[in-house]
């Protein structure tokens, strides 16, 4: 057991010492392909496979998404490619006002921006990074031509979706004070790939903090993966954070959306009546 834990630590100190040393030197671009398996619940399994591959099919653009990632050693900055619906021919307006916005992450500073937007008005949330308790361990796969190392977290689910909305929200919290929800915090298992050949504690949306760029991110029904890397091979790249929208927090951001969401549906109860 003691010989076990002497190499996780030597195996520590060694990526962390190569990490540092080589870190400045790099910057560039990866690209991320997220899939996410659809849940139907009770109701989804009354339904026939021809209507499921249907609504898999409607579905598509918010079950399957590309993303591209800019890093240097200090910052980065997550960007969703916007695709067409195949079958309407327009954009998921709707399913966007719930999505990650343009996401920039300052590691030296501590922070984040996030523009978001929400019935017609812009975001821009500024809060400071969650910092993550990894968990690392020896056992590795290959990621293309990169060696990835396991990582584990546990992670607060409010810090991971703090955008994300539905109307069982409503029910669920509008009722609920501060100290309430504290304590029935719920943690979500974070399960991440990152390699040291490019070292950088940089990762895809709010995952960061290891040694080594993170190129695989599994989170409940979600998978991240990096499907292309492009190292600069000249100057540390320029990143700049979204700058347009009004300033607000994270948990500010939250109270507003939940507030509009309620607005809405008393004004469609209201016209029912």
């Amino acid at each position: 057991m003691k010989s076990i834990i002497f190499k996780i630590i030597l195996f520590a100190i060694l990526i962390m010492v190569g990490f540092n040393t080589n870190a400045q030197n790099f910057s560039g671009k990866a690209t991320y392909i997220s899939k996410s398996k659809m849940e139907l619940g009770n109701w989804g399994a009354k339904l026939s496979e021809a209507r499921k591959k249907q609504i898999a099919a409607r579905l598509k653009n918010r079950l399957e998404k590309t993303y591209v990632l800019s890093f240097n050693s200090q910052e980065s900055i997550f960007l969703e490619e916007e695709k067409i619906d195949a079958i309407s021919g327009a954009t998921d307006s709707w399913g966007g006002y719930f999505s990650r916005g343009d996401h920039y992450k300052n590691i030296k500073e501590n922070k984040i921006v996030q523009s978001q937007e929400f019935y017609g008005k812009r975001f821009l949330v500024k809060d400071e990074l969650y910092r993550l308790e990894w968990s690392m361990g020896t056992e590795t796969k290959k990621i293309g031509e990169y060696t990835c190392y396991r990582a584990k977290a546990f992670v607060p689910s409010a810090e991971l979706n703090w955008f994300n909305f539905s109307w069982s929200d409503l029910s669920s919290n509008t009722d609920k004070d501060a100290s309430e929800e504290k304590l029935e915090e719920k943690l979500t298992v974070v399960e991440a790939w990152y390699t040291p050949q490019i070292p950088v504690s940089q990762g895809p949306a709010e995952y960061w903090g290891l040694p080594g760029l993170i190129l695989e991110v599994s989170v409940d029904n979600t998978t991240l993966l990096c499907t292309e890397i492009v190292i600069n091979k000249g100057d540390k790249a320029s990143i700049e954070a979204p700058a347009k929208g009004k300033e607000i927090t994270k948990n500010d951001y939250t109270l507003t959306v939940r507030e509009k969401m309620v607005e809405m549906r008393n004004n469609r109860m209201g016209r029912r009546g």
